[in-house]
């Protein structure tokens, strides 16, 4: 098999159909599409073809696809429209909302979303997620790990309550090497506040564009993530041996990381940090729901 995976090119959502074909075993391409007008997405939720609202290189579609896969509502219609074209099975790794959900093959749907019973929906837990150890980092002693992300429409990170956060844990794991690492989301603020304390190994993407997530999961004993990120979250439950603890920031209340948070916490994936640890180190294989995709 070969799969087509349309990438909005937001890598959070990327990442969710690269692990979807890994975890299959089959080969995969990647068409990025970008919108050619402002209401292009509007747009593709009608019945126009969606190939006349984006813009992608046409180089590898003289191939053929058994199945086309994406993540992200901007790219559900390009998925059915190309599906169609190659007779190819159709995979929506997240709910699509606005469109009919019977049109596609498979849809891998989080049980935050609350999804309707449908016999082509499979609900998880967490996004999908794939990781192997990037080597990074290699810790010389115990270890513990922190993942900063940065502000969404629901949550605010804050300054001040991160580095109280940050100061309670280095002292609570005095005599452990610790590793910290930002993201692309993380504000100039936070990163100049990460910057000025001291860690054992540091990563301000920023000014270093690396992933160490995948070293920190396989390697730590800990691993503490701000609550802002899905994808994040769901790669540190996704393999590895560290407990996952979350810290907590300033959100809007119910809102679909609130309702993950509490769902994976029910299933002992992870811990809501409240000064004290605990073992939460539930992984999920998601092996086995990529082999229940209807292909």
């Amino acid at each position: 098999m070969r799969v087509l995976i349309i990438s909005d090119g937001k890598n959070g959502h990327l990442n969710q159909s690269i692990a979807f074909a890994k975890y299959i075993k089959s080969k995969y391409d990647i068409l990025t599409i970008k919108p050619k007008y402002a209401i292009s997405k509007v747009l593709s939720y009608t019945p126009l073809s969606s190939k006349k609202l984006f813009e992608y290189d046409t180089k590898i579609l003289d191939l053929d696809y058994d199945i086309v896969v994406g993540s992200g509502s901007s790219t559900y219609a390009m998925v059915l429209e190309f599906a169609k074209d190659y007779s190819a099975k159709s995979v929506a790794m997240m709910l699509p909302k606005g469109f009919v959900y019977d049109r596609f093959d498979t849809i891998f749907a989080q049980a935050h979303d609350n999804p309707p019973a449908r016999s082509n929906i499979i609900i998880t837990p967490a996004n999908f997620a794939y990781i192997q150890p990037q080597g990074f980092y290699t810790p010389t002693k115990q270890s513990i790990a922190i993942i900063v992300g940065g502000d969404n429409k629901h949550i605010k990170l804050t300054k001040s309550l991160l580095t109280s956060q940050l100061q309670q844990i280095k002292q609570q794991f005095s005599g452990y090497e610790i590793a910290i690492t930002t993201s692309p989301r993380t504000s100039q603020d936070i990163s100049d506040m990460i910057g000025s304390m001291e860690f054992d190994y540091s990563v301000i993407y920023a000014k270093n564009p690396i992933n160490p997530i995948s070293d920190f999961v396989c390697k730590c004993e800990y691993v503490f993530i701000t609550q802002d990120s899905t994808s994040m979250i769901s790669e540190a439950i996704s393999c590895g041996r560290a407990c996952v603890e979350i810290l907590t920031a300033n959100s809007t209340q119910d809102n679909k990381y609130t309702q993950m948070l509490q769902q994976l916490s029910s299933q002992n994936y992870i811990h809501i940090y409240d000064s004290k640890v605990s073992n939460a180190n539930a992984k999920i294989d998601f092996a086995t729901y990529a082999k229940k995709a209807i292909l």
